[in-house]
């Protein structure tokens, strides 16, 4: 089992900066992959941005590439996403996801967090 805790969600304006983190506890946090999902009030969740277990493999989603970078830190059991160049779009919760593999889809992932809100006004 893994636990998993966001945290650094808010509300930003259009064009700002914000930077969430997963905690993780439990099993070994460098076993697993790690990824970012968001949803939207009325969507269904989606794919942000993933990273392998060792951070040497990254992938995002079409609509965050060039503003967003997932990182981790495994000595510190923690996930990163920097999100800069925010927009009214990107308002979502936002939540971090462990899988064996890296977790482009849904049904990859293997825990989840609660999620963190990100609101940004235009």
């Amino acid at each position: 089992q893994v636990q998993l805790v966001e945290s650094g969600g808010g509300l930003v304006e259009a064009g700002g900066s914000l930077r969430l983190s997963c905690a993780a506890s439990g099993r070994t946090f460098s076993l697993y992959a790690m990824g970012w999902f968001r949803q939207a009030p009325g969507k269904e969740r989606e794919f942000v941005a993933a990273i392998s277990r060792n951070g040497g493999t990254t992938a995002y989603a079409d609509s965050v590439k060039g503003r967003f970078t997932i990182s981790r830190g495994n000595a510190e059991n923690r996930g990163y996403l920097q999100m800069d160049s925010l927009k009214p779009e990107d308002t979502a919760v936002y939540y971090c996801a462990v899988a064996q593999y890296i977790p482009t889809t849904i049904r990859r992932a293997d825990y989840w967090g609660q999620g963190t809100q990100v609101t940004v006004s235009s």
